[in-house]
């Protein structure tokens, strides 16, 4: 790879159809190739041509790791752009991961990661799409995704400090911003995003799409609470279900969606984590280098 590449990231977050996403890139890559695209994205949730594998530092690691991150990194990424001179990344645990939630903390290694990644990335960001959701909603999709594969203890015994979790949306988009520099900033709530070519054309606006098609299968299907309840009794077991036993688990509850309460806010907690999620929306709104896009509904949703 010679000369400067520009970077398009979508930077997540997590339970905002990220997968999805990436499924729909990975069925476009050889017509993103053609127009002059590179794509890069992992295959966590089973993308069959997801090959992005950032090494990125957790709370515990000091300077001289993340250092080392930066460096493997750098030629990790070198290889990903194959020769293009435009890069499309989408990687939603560039700020960090969700099991922290479960103890209070939103992203508690932001600033490290995101450091490593300006000092790896391979030219300079173009656009920067995040899209967020209400904290409420955020933990529980992020509990019933984790309860999916591992035993969980029992919601009602994280929810305290959910509840009173450190930091938000407005911390890590301060973070994404001061870090990465990106020459544009697009924050878009989860009720806006739309389809995935739609978010798409908003991480690239001057690409042309004709010719993109979605991905014709769909990832991430939402386990009921009957399915989620049995896995947890397996797990309980000393079971290691795999994943195809797992997925036909979820299967074979599929039709049973009938709310058990698996993993439910009280609704004074949820009350007050949306008005938290309605009130950094204004402030994230005023943040000067930071474009909002937000739903017509979104203001009717501060107490629905």
């Amino acid at each position: 790879m010679t000369g400067q590449v520009d970077v398009y990231i979508h930077a997540g977050a997590h339970r905002t159809g990220t997968s999805s996403f990436q499924l729909f890139l990975d069925a476009n890559a050889p017509h993103l190739r053609e127009l002059g695209y590179a794509a890069a994205y992992p295959s966590r949730d089973g993308v069959p041509g997801g090959k992005l594998r950032l090494r990125l530092p957790g709370p515990r690691h000091d300077a001289a790791a993340c250092q080392g991150f930066a460096e493997m990194n750098i030629r990790h990424l070198r290889h990903r752009c194959a020769g293009q001179g435009r890069l499309i990344l989408s990687e939603e645990n560039l700020p960090g991961r969700m099991l922290h939630f479960f103890e209070g903390r939103f992203f508690p290694a932001q600033d490290q990661r995101l450091g490593v990644m300006a000092r790896a990335l391979p030219g300079p960001v173009a656009h920067l799409l995040y899209v967020i959701r209400p904290y409420d909603e955020l933990f529980v999709s992020a509990y019933r995704c984790r309860a999916r594969e591992n035993r969980v203890t029992p919601f009602a015994d994280l929810v305290p400090a959910m509840a009173a979790f450190d930091g938000g949306w407005v911390r890590t988009v301060a973070a994404l911003r001061q870090h990465l520099a990106p020459h544009r900033l697009t924050v878009l709530t989860y009720e806006a995003r739309g389809s995935n070519p739609d978010l798409l054309q908003q991480l690239v606006p001057d690409l042309d799409l004709s010719g993109f098609a979605e991905a014709p299968r769909t990832l991430n299907v939402s386990a009921s609470d009957a399915a989620l309840q049995a896995l947890q009794a397996r797990f309980r077991d000393g079971l290691a279900p795999d994943a195809a036993e797992i997925d036909a688990l979820v299967a074979r509850h599929a039709d049973n969606r009938h709310s058990r309460g698996f993993a439910r806010f009280p609704e004074a907690e949820r009350n007050r984590l949306r008005a938290r999620y309605f009130a950094d929306l204004d402030r994230l709104g005023q943040m000067p280098g930071v474009t909002l896009l937000r739903h017509p509904l979104d203001a009717a949703r501060r107490t629905g």
